[in-house]
């Protein structure tokens, strides 16, 4: 098929982005990182990483570049400028984040449906605003328990006529200059395959919290099927050797001298040989005994199939440290800006590590105050230090910077020096 005008158009910007994302991923300093995050990963004593994680697309539409700034004119390349533009944005921060050299496309799977409950055969309807940006309401779809008959676990299936056309698509176009990476994993994973954000939606928070008193036996049955349905799913995808080593997921840097390094197009991998990712965000005000009770001992037989597993998102884990000690491959705990960080510490110590996110409100979503900010960083990382704590500094769900993207570099570089210090 001939191409047009619009086509060569978007492939000389992506080529020319490429390149440039190419010449960032083949920079000596790549190595110095991997080999930091080894370190770090590894529980043995070295410097302290410190990394910057975009979490708004209300900050990079309205406040980096902007759909106004993307040149490509076909939705399907200019998805890949925006991410390319936003890499090369974030290079230029000088955070420790590892530009890896090749571009991960993922496999469009047979299930669809989101974390919403869709996967699961019963979507929750959403009331959104008319505005791009703003809150949305949510419908839970499960409500009476007769509804748990629609429900069903979604089978793990790769449409490879559709995967093989767009990755040929990006290929032809850039292929030559860069590696294509498929990710293949399954869809119940991350996010999608820690139960707490899928059943907050399925059955709504508030539902959800007074169901642990007038209906535990219910909520146990749920929570088991959900757990069934995840496991099988992503044996699923083990058996069909479409696990690889860009799977990992721990909201880090995966490098770690117990697991082997990513790597494209490296299937096929067992679970046992990656990160697995989890987290309870819905459970943050749940105390701890029913924490356990209705959350990890479903979230536990998954976690256990993974290398090394990474626990905790935005929730407050302050008080659930012990329990989360009884995942004996838990390497990594996240103290969110809920927790504190001092108590975290005296219970995390050299054996664990310390993800701590202080406030991006505090650091660079409000005012830009320095003092303040040098003041909360000194203050947590003096109580890691006193502890041995294995810590890094994760400044994450950055939502604006009050049209200042500069902050996120002069904010690197102020943790570096506290770091230092």
């Amino acid at each position: 098929m001939p191409m047009h005008d619009d086509q060569r158009h978007d492939i000389v910007v992506l080529r020319d982005l490429v390149r440039r994302y190419a010449e960032v991923a083949a920079d000596p300093i790549q190595d110095k990182r991997r080999e930091l995050w080894r370190r770090h990963n590894s529980l043995e004593p070295g410097p302290t990483p410190v990394l910057v994680r975009f979490g708004g697309w209300n900050m990079w539409c309205r406040e980096v570049f902007g759909d106004d700034a993307l040149e490509c004119r076909d939705p399907f390349f200019r998805q890949w400028e925006r991410r390319l533009r936003t890499d090369l944005f974030h290079a230029g921060i000088g955070d420790d984040f590892i530009f890896e050299p090749w571009i991960t496309v993922p496999a469009v799977h047979t299930a669809g449906g989101g974390l919403h409950g869709g996967l699961w055969g019963v979507p929750a309807h959403q009331t959104r605003p008319d505005t791009p940006f703003g809150a949305w309401k949510g419908d839970p779809p499960i409500k009476d328990w007769s509804d748990m008959a629609r429900m069903h676990a979604p089978e793990h299936g790769i449409d490879e006529e559709a995967t093989r056309r767009m990755v040929e698509r990006l290929g032809n176009a850039v292929g030559d200059l860069i590696e294509i990476d498929v990710n293949r994993g399954p869809v119940l994973i991350g996010f999608a395959g820690d139960i707490s954000t899928t059943i907050a939606s399925l059955r709504g928070l508030d539902r959800l919290m007074i169901d642990m008193y007038e209906a535990p036996e219910r909520l146990h049955r749920l929570l088991a099927f959900m757990r069934d349905g995840i496991l099988r799913n992503q044996q699923q995808a083990e058996d069909a050797g479409h696990f690889s080593l860009t799977n990992h997921q721990n909201q880090s840097m995966p490098y770690c001298r117990d697991l082997e390094d990513p790597k494209p197009n490296a299937a096929p991998r067992r679970r046992k040989e990656l990160w697995g990712f989890f987290a309870a965000q819905e459970y943050t005000v749940v105390g701890p005994d029913q924490h356990e009770e209705f959350l990890f001992r479903y979230q536990l037989p998954i976690m256990q199939q993974f290398g090394l597993t990474h626990y905790g998102c935005c929730e407050d884990l302050t008080r659930k440290i012990e329990m989360l000690r009884a995942a004996r491959n838990l390497r990594s705990v996240g103290v969110a800006p809920l927790a504190d960080p001092c108590r975290c510490a005296e219970q995390l110590g050299p054996n664990y590590v310390m993800s701590w996110r202080p406030n991006p409100t505090d650091m660079v979503c409000g005012a830009f105050d320095e003092t303040r900010i040098r003041r909360i960083l000194r203050e947590g990382l003096s109580a890691a230090h006193a502890n041995n704590a294995r810590i890094h500094l994760l400044l994450k769900d950055i939502e604006n910077v009050e049209g200042e993207p500069d902050r996120l570099r002069r904010w690197t570089h102020i943790a570096r020096d506290a770091v230092g210090r």
